[in-house]
């Protein structure tokens, strides 16, 4: 489990470091990053990013840092993929393979080996922050954008006892029903569409839903919002399921990092609130 220290810099009082370390659940190295704040911790929210980024698009974009230490949030950025896997065809699409992992673990070969991500995130990376940095017994939330936007909503649907809050921007909702997903689906998870339902939020959602309010923002002027993205599929999926949703539509703003770091103030007090509120329970 040893973590290899690849960068570590001073931010807003507190550290942005980026790491790797040896993965079992991908049979390989994993990067991360972590952004500790200086004072109290109140609580943990994992950020999931989206196709073709890595641990370091989150941390250097977003500009979520100043406030995320204001409230006491330690952020996590997972990798969205293994990289240098040696696999045919993992690189050279950047729809598919190496920086689009879709957050799941593949069952089907070649895949099936190294890109098992979910399991990475859920289970193993929180035992190697605890055992690395002394990140442990906080609650812990969990966001992302695009592709990341699925593997948040997908992963607390999938596991709610893991997460107190869950949010999204511009989340692909669908996947079993978009070209993205379409592609990737087959190629990491075979042909049977019920594998597929099983990693698609607007599918979870009606079978389990996540005890808390979701929060999705997603910009009028996005150039995959029609083809790729739907949400007007999961606000009616989660009507139907009862589960308690914000849903926000903002003029102008397109599918980059400008309409993340716009947004993600109040996402970070979105998950704050409900880190205290667990907190308060506890």
């Amino acid at each position: 489990m040893d973590v290899e220290t690849l960068s570590e810099h001073r931010s807003f009082g507190g550290v942005q470091g980026f790491y790797s370390h040896d993965s079992e659940a991908c049979s390989g190295p994993m990067r991360f990053g972590i952004h500790r704040p200086p004072g109290s911790v109140a609580g943990v929210l994992y950020y999931l990013a989206g196709l073709t980024c890595t641990e370091e698009t989150f941390a250097i974009k977003a500009g979520a840092q100043r406030l995320a230490a204001e409230l006491g949030l330690i952020v996590v950025t997972p990798d969205t993929s293994p990289r240098d896997t040696g696999i045919s065809g993992a690189t050279g699409d950047w729809e598919f393979g190496e920086g689009a992992g879709f957050y799941l673990d593949a069952t089907e070969a070649p895949w099936s080996e190294r890109f098992r991500t979910e399991t990475w995130i859920v289970e193993e990376l929180p035992g190697v922050l605890a055992a690395e940095f002394g990140i442990e017994g906080y609650p812990v939330g969990i966001c992302g954008h695009s592709m990341g936007g699925h593997g948040a909503l997908t992963l607390a649907l999938r596991h709610p006892e893991r997460y107190v809050s869950v949010s999204a921007l511009a989340p692909i909702v669908a996947p079993s029903r978009v070209p993205w997903g379409e592609k990737a689906f087959p190629r990491y998870l075979g042909e049977k569409r019920e594998r597929w339902a099983g990693h698609d939020a607007c599918e979870l959602v009606a079978r389990q839903t996540f005890p808390g309010k979701l929060l999705v923002d997603q910009g009028t002027a996005d150039p995959f919002l029609e083809v790729q993205l739907r949400p007007e599929w999961f606000k009616a999926a989660c009507e139907a399921a009862g589960q308690s949703l914000t849903l926000r539509r903002h003029a102008g703003y397109d599918h980059g990092y400008y309409f993340v770091a716009s947004m993600i103030a109040d996402h970070l007090r979105h998950h704050a609130a409900a880190i205290r509120e667990a907190r308060e329970r506890s």
